[in-house]
């Protein structure tokens, strides 16, 4: 390409990168001046959630404690550069520096408030959609923010589930800034807690969060992943790979293997763990080679009946899903995308470590491999 023309290229698509907003995703302005209720968050309860990276959860009870409260957490915007798998860099856009951003938790009733800064260092335009939100498209007509602004956005969780947010600042921007890192869940459970299929309540001893994200890296001519210097530097090329809607890597928790070896999830036998699962773009399958989904709640949705004793679960773009396990035998487990090419080899793989003792009533090697006879 004529340098000249790159360069032209290159300052257009910077320019379309920062004034995007989400009021052309909604392709109206936004009018919040005509109140017909007002907020009856006043004088609540105000808790500070400290925000901890995936899989671990913050600190929360798993049954509400007294009335609604308004939880407060503060989110920063980092874009940074991420080597994704050995010699494969991408310039993320994260929520907190990490890809997924981290879980966030409350309960139904309560008032989620967010204070979304963006510093000055960074180069684009961000917001914050919440799938759990309702009205100004999740809040990310309300909470565009140029790099050096911050803003505080409070919503009410109306919803019992395990949802996606991402950033959405607009038009070809949106599904760019998702591909690119910049999504995360949270999860609003119903204020006595979980249920199973029969109305019963259920408690988990672990919690973690697997966040599924799909890569678009360029390769140069000869074949070699490119690497920029900053979002909008490589912008073009990425959307050229993601037309072509085959990702170059799917990984767990942002890195091929995030989720094993050393930093495998860990459990032991008897106990229960929670398993909640994001992807913000496009469908997937989960499995978990050597257990199940004991309960599995579709769509991620805690005010519908559990389903039971699942061997793969769907997690549809756009969502996330909750699925519960009680561990039965030790041993190294595989937790994947079923479809196994994807999993083995693009990333989307991760191992839990469980510890305990071995069940022959479950499974035996009855005889060691030997000659046939």
């Amino acid at each position: 390409m004529n340098p000249f023309k790159k360069l032209a290229l290159s300052i257009a698509v910077t320019t379309t990168l920062v004034t995007f907003s989400a009021g052309s995703y909604a392709g109206e302005t936004l009018d919040t001046a005509k109140v017909g209720l007002a907020s009856q968050a006043q004088g609540l309860e105000r808790v500070t959630q400290i925000l901890v990276a995936p899989p671990f959860l913050p600190k929360h009870e798993q049954v509400a404690k007294g009335g609604s409260k308004i939880i407060a957490m503060t989110m920063e915007v980092v874009e940074k550069a991420m080597e994704i798998s050995p010699g494969a860099f991408v310039q993320a856009m994260t929520f907190e520096g990490s890809n997924p951003g981290p879980m966030i938790v409350a309960h139904v009733g309560d008032y989620v408030e967010l204070t979304l800064k963006n510093p000055k260092t960074n180069t684009l335009l961000h917001n914050i959609d919440f799938h759990a939100a309702t009205g100004a498209l999740g809040g990310g007509a309300l909470t565009d923010v140029s790099p050096g602004e911050q803003v505080v956005l409070r919503f009410k969780a109306t919803k019992a589930g395990v949802f996606v947010y991402h950033c959405a600042p607009g038009g070809v921007m949106i599904p760019f800034h998702i591909v690119s890192g910049m999504n995360g869940a949270i999860m609003i459970l119903p204020r006595e807690g979980l249920k199973d299929e029969k109305g019963q309540s259920v408690s988990y001893d672990k919690a973690y969060y697997i966040g599924e994200q799909d890569w678009y890296v360029p390769k140069d001519d000869y074949g070699k992943y490119k690497r920029y210097n900053s979002p909008a530097e490589g912008m073009a090329d990425t959307l050229a790979v993601m037309r072509g809607l085959i990702p170059t890597h799917i990984t767990f928790n942002g890195k091929v293997g995030a989720l094993t070896g050393e930093n495998a999830m860990t459990a032991k036998v008897g106990e229960t763990v929670l398993f909640l699962h994001s992807e913000a773009n496009r469908d997937t399958r989960i499995h978990l080679i050597g257990g199940h989904g004991d309960l599995v709640w579709p769509g991620g949705s805690f005010n519908d009946t559990p389903i039971t004793n699942q061997e793969t679960w769907s997690v549809l773009g756009g969502s996330a899903v909750a699925a519960m396990y009680t561990f039965k035998q030790p041993g190294s487990y595989a937790y994947v995308n079923h479809n196994l090419i994807e999993a083995v080899m693009l990333g989307a793989l991760a191992h839990v470590s469980v510890e305990g003792k071995w069940n022959n009533d479950l499974m035996e090697q009855v005889s060691k491999p030997s000659p046939i006879k």
